[in-house]
């Protein structure tokens, strides 16, 4: 894209002391835009500090919180233009597996379904009085459709899907919504808290074995190139990077340009939803 529509913008960002978060809060103050970036994680942000980020450690399941975090970045920028709601976590298991996974279920619920309606809220009256805002939520094709070994991640995925697509319909013409549904992406840090290893594999259904044969190549030596090159029609898992660039194509649009539902896969991915 030839314009810069992000220069000059003001961006919070959630989740941001790693990983996909990081990326994002990096690339959009690489294209001139100025930065709200929290965790839960403060020293993970303590780097990225500069004229143009303003950082903090929060919590995204204390509302009160993440809205002074808000406010503190609008006072020092003087607006809100996107808010990105990304911190998640995946604690993928059965319900046979409800006695160790309870408690990170309940952290999950709170973090991916209330930590991106508490970042609706921190910015929807800032937007609303400033006449326009984005609100970007990171979903995944796991909202897509119920799917074994991930009851709770899926559900908490799907509520994203529609608090974003009710929050649009709320607010025309005031809040340009997007919801972003990643494929599996290696590298997010996300693969650390699945609980069952096995929950994986339902969402492979029958492409079950040959992930893990293009897994096992990706991890070895010598990798086959048609694998890894993004210039492949083979590329089979994507990059945190590539993700990052397609959130960034969505974000830098004009303000009459919404893109407002986007699933980003590899183009030889196996996951059936």
């Amino acid at each position: 894209m030839s314009d810069n529509h992000l220069s000059g913008k003001t961006i919070v960002v959630t989740g941001a002391a790693a990983g996909f978060g990081r990326l994002l809060t990096e690339k959009s103050a690489a294209l001139g835009a100025n930065v709200g970036a929290c965790d839960v994680n403060g020293e993970g942000l303590a780097d990225l500090a500069s004229e143009q980020v303003e950082i903090a450690a929060v919590d995204v399941t204390d509302r009160a919180a993440l809205a002074r975090f808000v406010d503190q970045v609008v006072e020092r920028f003087g607006a809100v233009d996107v808010m990105i709601n990304n911190a998640g976590v995946m604690p993928l298991a059965f319900y046979a597996d409800h006695a160790v996974a309870a408690d990170a279920w309940d952290r999950c619920i709170d973090i991916n379904m209330k930590g991106v309606l508490h970042g609706i809220i921190a910015v929807h009256d800032h937007m609303i009085r400033q006449g326009r805002g984005h609100v970007v939520n990171i979903s995944s094709v796991y909202g897509n459709h119920p799917v074994g070994g991930a009851a709770v991640y899926g559900a908490t995925k799907a509520a994203v899907n529609v608090l974003s697509e009710s929050l649009r319909q709320e607010s025309l013409g005031k809040i340009k919504v997007t919801a972003i549904r990643p494929t599996g992406v290696p590298g997010t840090g996300l693969g650390a808290g699945v609980i069952n290893a096995e929950a994986v594999n339902p969402i492979l259904g029958g492409n079950k074995d040959q992930f893990f044969e293009k897994f096992g190549q990706i991890l070895g030596d010598d990798p086959p190139e048609h694998l890894v090159s993004q210039d492949s029609i083979g590329y089979a898992m994507l990059a945190p990077e590539l993700l990052a660039d397609q959130v960034i194509y969505a974000i830098n649009q004009p303000w009459g340009v919404n893109i407002s539902d986007l699933t980003v896969r590899a183009s030889n991915d196996d996951y059936i939803i």
